[in-house]
């Protein structure tokens, strides 16, 4: 099964208050699962490769055989493609536990990167994640 995931995460603040958004859909465009979550106080990377995490991880749950990761942040689809090096040590142990999800999933799991505009539920359900955390 091949699932496209959504994602989105931000702090406000950076470090501040975090949340993330996760929509998994399937391959006709049904929606799947929709996610949630607040972090507590981190920053905009991390929470960015927190909402990555927590969809494959749901892809595995799932069943799926493909994944393609879609989210508006240039940097994680970078690092995650191997063409920016991860140089802070915290977000290094969020993509190793990005990449070993990777392998789990069979190694098909492609990253693109969108405009925020491109990405509004996951936005979404990031801003309610921090609303509800920080309220």
């Amino acid at each position: 099964m091949k699932l496209t995931i959504h994602t989105d995460g931000g702090a406000r603040g950076n470090p501040g208050p975090a949340g993330i958004g996760v929509v998994i859909q399937d391959e006709s465009g049904k929606t799947l699962d929709e996610l949630a979550k607040y972090l507590g106080r981190t920053t905009n990377n991390q929470a960015e490769y927190r909402a990555v995490i927590l969809g494959l991880e749901r892809a595995l749950e799932l069943g799926a055989t493909s994944v393609e990761i879609v989210t508006d942040s240039e940097l994680l689809v970078r690092q995650a493609n191997g063409e920016y090096k991860v140089r802070n040590p915290d977000l290094a142990q969020r993509y190793l536990q990005m990449k070993n999800l990777e392998i789990r999933l069979g190694g098909c799991v492609t990253y693109r990167h969108v405009r925020r505009e491109q990405n509004k539920r996951a936005d979404t359900l990031a801003n309610k994640a921090m609303d509800r955390g920080s309220g």
